[in-house]
């Protein structure tokens, strides 16, 4: 088992799991450490960083938004990782971008690039289940794991060959469509969360859309945890890390109210 599947089961045996996403460079790339330490210190489990790209086929607007900002300021994949080469996260990093980033990159280079980082696994959307063995071999010898994500629409047993080989978390995605706030949840949701929770021997986080302490809770009661991305990348931007480590704070207070009880 992978260090950061290990990481997060251990994890969420006592407690329920938040994992923000931000974007790397949205605020300019000497930000980044001051955004991973303060959701750090608010309650994130991990972090996912994002790596901008100019087609951001999952992302919506606030995302792309951010990915554009952090693209006009030449913030590179190259340059975010030789940032994160002197910088010691208090918890693991996940990758979150498109398949042209990382091969662009070179997988060994990135193997090699990461192993002295905080780097433990990667989310890359674009990237099918059928196709995994072009990153695998890399990635199991790097002990990167990589993070499957189930949609709305996956029959029973594709969620099962999904979850056959899933690492680090199972990203479940809440709405069809992309990122961003503002999003109506369909009315079985909350069973088809449960469903995979029930079949996952890893940990299930809700993601896409989740931006409300509300949801934060709902989800809290079906699954392991949440990821919240566009909420915290439009408070950074719009308010700064100050506010956006109290915002967090919110939404992590129902997390650590569960695992007391």
């Amino acid at each position: 088992m992978k260090t950061l599947t290990t990481y997060l089961s251990k994890k969420a045996e006592k407690q329920k799991l938040f994992v923000p996403y931000i974007m790397a460079g949205a605020q300019g790339l000497d930000a980044l450490p001051d955004e991973i330490n303060m959701l750090a210190k608010n309650g994130a489990t991990a972090i996912e960083i994002g790596v901008p790209f100019s087609d951001p086929v999952a992302d919506g607007p606030i995302i792309q938004e951010a990915g554009l900002r952090a693209l006009a300021k030449k913030v590179t994949l190259k340059k975010i990782i030789q940032l994160l080469q002197q910088f010691d996260s208090p918890v693991p990093l996940i990758f979150m971008g498109y398949s042209n980033s990382f091969f662009h990159y070179g997988l060994k280079n990135l193997a090699e690039d990461l192993a002295n980082t905080d780097v433990k696994g990667f989310i890359i959307p674009d990237l099918p289940y059928e196709h995994r063995d072009l990153v695998l071999p890399t990635f199991d010898e790097a002990d990167l794991a990589l993070l499957p994500l189930i949609s709305l629409t996956s029959p029973l047993e594709r969620i099962r060959t999904l979850l056959a080989e899933a690492e680090g978390f199972v990203y479940a995605v809440t709405i069809n469509g992309t990122t961003g706030t503002g999003k109506n949840y369909r009315e079985n949701l909350d069973e088809h969360l449960a469903l995979i929770t029930e079949e996952s021997k890893i940990p299930v986080l809700a993601g896409f859309g989740v931006s409300e302490r509300t949801h934060v809770e709902r989800f809290n009661d079906c699954c392991d945890g949440v990821v919240v991305g566009s909420k915290i990348v439009q408070t950074l931007q719009d308010k700064g890390v100050k506010e956006t480590g109290k915002l967090v704070n919110s939404l992590t207070n129902p997390l650590k109210q569960a695992s007391a009880s």
